[in-house]
């Protein structure tokens, strides 16, 4: 079975078809580069959250031991109060 190289011919003018061509080329790489900066820009906004995340877990964990050694420190006090 042979295979024959197809080439399309067009009946618009070269002129036309140029400026389809690169306008439609125009167009995907702005859409591409407005993808890749909104990507860039929730990749920015990702890591501050994740940072400001991991951020309050330590505050929290530094509190929840802080709560632990006052409720031991007051029952240490309760008891040795008469």
């Amino acid at each position: 079975m042979s295979t024959v190289a197809e080439t399309k011919t067009y009946r618009s003018p070269i002129k036309k078809l140029l400026q389809f061509f690169q306008r439609s080329r125009d167009g995907w790489k702005q859409k591409h580069h407005m993808a890749k900066k909104k990507l860039k820009s929730w990749d920015t906004r990702f890591r501050v959250l994740r940072r400001n995340r991991d951020r309050w877990k330590e505050l929290a964990g530094q509190q929840k031991l802080e709560l632990e050694r006052l409720r031991q420190e007051l029952e240490a006090v309760k008891s040795n109060c008469p």
